[in-house]
């Protein structure tokens, strides 16, 4: 599990000295709750978000245990060193929006007709709630050629969950190689 603290200082000044001691400005906020102010050890936080199994992943924050999902967050443009994230409360039971991976699986019949696969769409946006939330979203590329393309509308129904993308954005499509 992830341990955090609770910021006391929001301010510019806090937030510097937090991130020259190596921490990650954290906001994490639900459905109904206060929003809390946290920070992380950069290292910890890093390691737990990349060997995560679901999209939820425990953290604990000034003796508070919830499964947080990653919203959004920002980097340096120089660096790209991590500068903030917002990760949301998983409250069981409440319908939220998600950012659900898009997979492709399979190899492409165009990929030997020398095109490329081109990701058009690497989150897809549904909403559901956590106890619904698929991991990932696997699209078969199998039988794509140069010129095809899957959208939303072609994805396969998955129970308790809704798609907030409109049916003709492209996912995925082949495209031909210069």
């Amino acid at each position: 599990m992830l341990e955090g603290i609770v910021r006391e200082s929001i301010g510019k000044k806090g937030t510097k000295a937090l991130r020259r001691d190596g921490y990650l400005i954290a906001n994490i906020y639900g459905k109904g709750l206060e929003n809390i102010n946290a920070a992380f050890k950069m290292n910890e936080y890093v390691r737990t978000v990349r060997n995560k199994e679901t999209i939820a992943f425990p953290v604990s924050v000034g003796g508070k245990e919830m499964n947080v999902v990653v919203q959004s967050y920002e980097s340096h443009p120089v660096t790209a060193n991590l500068l903030h994230v917002d990760l949301m409360v998983a409250q069981p039971g409440v319908e939220t929006k998600f950012n659900v991976p898009v997979i492709p699986v399979g190899e492409a019949i165009g990929l030997k007709n020398k095109g490329l696969v081109h990701m058009a769409k690497p989150r897809l946006t549904v909403k559901c709630t956590p106890e619904n939330l698929p991991n990932s979203i696997e699209v078969d590329v199998t039988s794509m050629d140069v010129g095809d393309s899957k959208l939303v509308r072609d994805l396969e129904e998955i129970p308790n969950v809704t798609v907030a993308d409109a049916p003709r954005v492209a996912l995925i499509s082949i495209i031909k190689a210069k």
